[in-house]
């Protein structure tokens, strides 16, 4: 055999050597990922509506590899997608556990008819929101619900002041506002200044008295210096001209 050919074989027998060791190495590593399959997915967190069920669906999928190969950033992102989570951490606990810590959102008022949001400004649309139907609604502009939010908020307090108690608040794309009460008194007050016209009718309301303010169907507060009010349909409405009734004179 001649030296050229000699060459070739060595070098033949070096590839053949590599191959062999590459894919051995590949399946000791195979076997060794083999070895280390995720057995437990432990969920931490205080849960008042988001359910382990839930968590356990969206994981499902992300945990059927190996311990070293399991993506962490998926799982996170998983979790994280559900309605209810604030915030999620993932981390690997040795030899075969994936430990999740859920914070869970908690719900201010509705957003619309079908969201919720958080005091911080969140809006999150979760499957059933039957157990918060007591909370006040609002609306607003998309991408101002922050703003819309500390507008309300401010509102709120100004009305429990009178003892009065907000059912909904709105503000429409021209920025007009409208509230309703719980008692069903609905209060319009326009885009001009409408704090201070809100403020001005909340004035009244020791003057006029709570039995007065519950016959009330519409306050129309777009006026430059005072407020048109309709009644509800059932009551007799006021003459102004005549004398205020004792209780009301006294205040």
């Amino acid at each position: 055999m001649n030296s050229v050919s000699s060459k070739i074989w060595v070098i033949a027998i070096l590839l053949l050597t590599a191959v062999v060791s590459v894919m051995g190495r590949n399946v000791v590593e195979q076997k060794i990922k083999q070895s280390f399959p995720i057995r437990y997915v432990r969920t931490e967190g205080v849960f008042q509506y988001l359910s382990k069920d839930e968590v356990k669906t969206v994981l499902q999928p992300q945990v059927t590899r190996d311990f070293f190969d399991v993506d962490m950033q998926s799982i996170q992102a998983a979790v994280a997608s559900l309605p209810w989570v604030k915030a999620a951490t993932v981390e690997r606990i040795w030899p075969d556990t994936i430990d999740i810590k859920v914070h869970e959102k908690k719900a201010y008022v509705r957003w619309g008819k079908k969201s919720l949001i958080t005091e911080r400004g969140d809006i999150f649309t979760p499957t059933n929101i039957e157990p918060f139907q007591d909370l006040p609604i609002i609306e607003g502009p998309i991408q101002q619900q922050k703003k819309v939010l500390e507008v309300m908020k401010g509102i709120k307090t100004a009305l429990a002041d009178q003892s009065m108690e907000l059912a909904e608040f709105t503000i429409s794309e021209r920025w007009t506002w409208k509230i309703k009460l719980k008692t069903g008194l609905q209060i319009v007050m326009g885009r001009n200044d409408p704090l201070k016209k809100l403020q001005r009718f909340l004035k009244t309301v020791p003057i006029l008295g709570q039995d007065r303010i519950d016959e009330m169907d519409v306050v129309d507060l777009r006026y430059l210096n005072g407020y048109a009010v309709s009644w509800r349909p059932e009551i007799t409405e006021v003459d102004w001209q005549l004398p205020l009734d004792t209780d009301i004179k006294n205040k």
